[in-house]
């Protein structure tokens, strides 16, 4: 499968993104933890937006629940997509969310792509 796209981090806060005349089926996909990182993706012309950490984990003491990412999903029109804690345990948690898809390295890393995710 070839990907043609770029990521823009929640950081990159660089707005020349938004003129650009990009060749059809180029993505631009970022990342975003509150709403501000929401609207600053929205100008970079972002298609989708992973939004995290939904769950806790390791790296993040403070993460934003089911609740608060529906907030924040509700302020975009944009493809929202979960990530950050991701696992067997609260995976169907998911179902709750206004997310289109869900990103999770270290749980794929560990059980692989055989799982059933429904939808997803």
């Amino acid at each position: 499968m070839l990907l043609d796209g770029v990521y823009l981090p929640s950081f990159n806060k660089n707005l020349k993104y938004s003129n650009l005349q990009l060749k059809k089926g180029f993505k631009i996909i970022g990342s975003a933890h509150n709403i501000s990182e929401i609207k600053t993706k929205e100008k970079q012309n972002c298609e989708y937006i992973f939004l995290s950490p939904l769950f806790k984990t390791n790296k993040h003491e403070h993460y934003l629940n089911v609740i608060k990412f529906n907030l924040i999903s509700n302020i975009t029109k944009k493809k929202i997509i979960s990530l950050g804690g991701i696992n067997s345990t609260n995976l169907k948690k998911i179902y709750l969310t206004k997310s289109v898809g869900i990103g999770s390295i270290s749980w794929i890393k560990k059980n692989g792509l055989n799982k059933n995710l429904g939808r997803f």
